[in-house]
This record gives C-alpha cells, structure tokens and sequence, in this order.
C-alpha cells in the first residue's frame, strides 16, 4: 500500500480540506449561488440503481476505448481546470498522472502550466478555450495549440458568469505581491505542509495564465484574463461554426445540455460534446447533466461523441453515465482533491479508484467490456431524466 493512499473521492476531498488553505479549497468547492445544481450533480447518480446478475459473469473486463481520436485505457479524461494553485507542479503533475494511466488530459487555457509542458509531460493532451478575445487573438490560441501539439480542441460555452455564493465566494487574489501575501498568510500559516509544498518548489503559487499570453508579452493575470471573457460578447451559432472551421482536428464542444443545442452543435461541425452544468458553477437550478444525457444521446449520439462531465464520484458514476450513452466521463473535482492530497500519485490514486469501481459495476452486471452497457443495466426512477429543448 503505497503511503498516503486513500480508498475513496470523499476521503480525497477530506484530505485535500485539511491540507489547503480556506480561500484555496473553497474556489476547488465553489457552486454559484444556492448550490442547487451542485447538490444535484452527486444526487442524480445516487437515484440511479443497478441489476445486476450473479452466475455467466466475465473473469475479463475490458475498459479501454476510443476519445477525440485517441485510444484511452479507461473511459475517464481530465476536465481542463483553471490556475491549479492547489499543488506547486499542477497541472504537469496531473498530466503526468494521466498519462501513467493511459488517458488523456485536458488544459485549460487559464491554466497555470503552459502547454509545451503539459504536453511533454502527457502527448495526449487537449487544449480547452473559450469565446474570448477578437477572432484574431482566438487564431493566435489555435496556433498556439497546434503548434505545442494538442491532440483536439475544446470549447467551452457552459458559463453564465453567476455572481454570489450563499457560504461565500473564495477571497483569491489577483496577484501574490507583499499587500495580498500579508492578507493570506493567516489562512497559509494554518496549512503549513501545503505551505512547505510551495516553498520547497522555490516559487510562490502562480496566479497567472501563460496560455493566453499575447506572442512575446508576458501572461494576464487570471482575473485579467477572466474579465477579457466577460466583456466578450456571447457567440452566435455562426461564431460556432467558424471555430470549428479555424481547427484541423477532433473539436470538443463543452456544457451542451439541450436537445435543440445539441443538434446545433452537430450543425455547427462539432466532433463531440459534453453535457455539462460547469460542475454546478454555472446558472444554478441547472439539472444535473446525467438528467439531461439520455435525450441527448438518443438525438445525437449516432452523430458525435457524447461525453459527460459534472458530478462524478466513484467509478459507479461512470458505468451509470455509459449505460446512459456517454462514450466516456470528464472528472474535475475529484482530480483536483486527489492533487491537493497527493501531487501526482493523489491523481493517479483518483484514476485507479475509479478504474477499480468501473471494474466491479462490469463485473457485477455481466458485462465483458464498457462497450455492452445499456439502459437495462440500470433501475431508472420514475421521472429521474430532463428532456429540456426537446424539438
């Protein structure tokens, strides 16, 4: 048993709280608003039941598949996630752990890590953006991206900028100078190992986006960066169109959870999309994306790849979301705690978790491969799923 191990995602997270800063852990927790969408994320998979068999079982079980033109050893990739403060290598280290369990990783473009670094660290890597910026400065992200050698392009939509959380918003701040040092360093001194993680690296926490530095400029601030997005106006279907158009490969489209949407997002090129509510951290009262799967992969599924992202847990989570028509999952949270647990070998502990739970739910429900789940797998409740812009 290799030291620090834990068995579960909860116990991950308990660990990460204890290790992490106040501020630091609750921008890794952050719902918007009530938290309405973040409560049902998890609650969904948990209406879910199984039926499974138990003589004719298969002593073999097979998880690998296929994502955005790459083949993964598990039906599981990484959510890109922006500055991960919550450890000194971020996401290199994460990228490290995907790729030592054979999947791939996706970064954000308000990561912390540049792209080269990431992607030497784990090829199979995915560059995510948003519609931010002129057309120009989002060509110059896309060269970026080929030019560092992702493997596909993400885009992520489901955001709605919602303001106000009812425990409170992270105090993050822009900058680690002297003044916001002075201001943190109550929360620092009561963590001190998380503390040590970072002194002992030689370097402060970077609150910077090196991804969407202009060419030969030095990197934005995260909250620099994050208010160009703001004050960017919405895309149009066509804005769509003509990104996907801009890329040369798999192009994922991020936080579908309408009908009517997805068959959009097919209009528009797309190679795959996520049915995602941003992990809860977007316009609240959001149904949970597994709610919204099924209709959604019954529209489109023959089309694109369908993955989904937001809520899972355990690798009972995953089965369910493949029963219900995903190709494969994205995790967010459960990484980032497995990081601030462990660095690298707490994310490869997440992986393996989840990979031991895909194993047993195959195991228990007769199945030889991810690629035999269906629907009559699972004991749906009544009323359980959300067509929403059925058309």
């Amino acid at each position: 048993m290799m030291s620090g191990w834990f068995e579960t995602v909860a116990e991950a997270q308990r660990r990460a709280g204890k290790r992490l800063p106040k501020s630091v852990y609750s921008a890794l927790l952050a719902g918007s608003e009530k938290g309405t969408s973040y409560d049902d994320n998890t609650r969904a998979f948990a209406e879910l039941g199984f039926a499974p068999h138990v003589a004719g079982l298969s002593a073999k079980r097979d998880q690998s598949t296929t994502v955005l033109g790459e083949q993964i050893a598990l039906p599981v990739i990484i959510s890109p996630t922006g500055v991960q403060a919550v450890h000194p290598d971020g996401e290199v280290a994460v990228a490290r752990a995907a790729a030592a369990r054979g999947t791939a990783m996706g970064l954000s473009s308000f990561a912390s890590k540049p792209l080269r670094e990431v992607v030497a660290a784990n090829p199979q890597t995915f560059f995510q953006m948003y519609w931010m910026g002129s057309k120009d400065a989002m060509l110059q992200r896309i060269e970026h991206a080929y030019t560092f050698g992702a493997k596909a392009l993400i885009v992520t939509l489901d955001w709605s900028f919602s303001h106000g959380r009812d425990w409170g918003s992270p105090k993050i701040p822009e900058r680690l100078d002297l003044k916001a040092m002075a201001r943190f360093a109550p929360e620092a001194v009561t963590r001190p190992r998380w503390l040590l993680d970072f002194l002992k690296s030689g370097r402060l926490p970077d609150l910077t986006a090196p991804n969407l530095a202009d060419p030969g400029g030095d990197a934005p601030t995260f909250f620099g960066a994050y208010g160009e997005w703001m004050q960017t106006p919405p895309p149009s279907w066509d804005d769509v169109r003509w990104l996907r158009e801009q890329w040369d490969g798999p192009f994922l489209l991020k936080g579908i959870c309408r009908v009517d949407d997805a068959l959009r997002a097919v209009d528009a090129g797309v190679s795959a999309i996520s049915v995602s509510n941003h992990g809860g951290n977007n316009l609240d009262s959001t149904p949970a994306p597994i709610r919204a799967l099924p209709a959604v992969a019954d529209a489109v599924g023959d089309q694109v790849e369908v993955l989904l992202d937001s809520g899972i847990r355990r690798g009972s989570d995953v089965v369910k979301a493949l029963a219900l028509g995903a190709k494969a999952v994205m995790i967010g949270r459960a990484y980032l705690w497995g990081l601030a647990a462990g660095g690298q070998t707490g994310v490869e502990n997440v992986l393996d978790i989840l990979r031991g739970g895909i194993d047993s739910a195959l195991l228990g429900l007769g199945r030889s491969s991810v690629h035999e789940l269906s629907r009559d797998d699972l004991v749906i409740p009544p009323g359980f799923t959300r067509t929403l812009g059925a058309v």
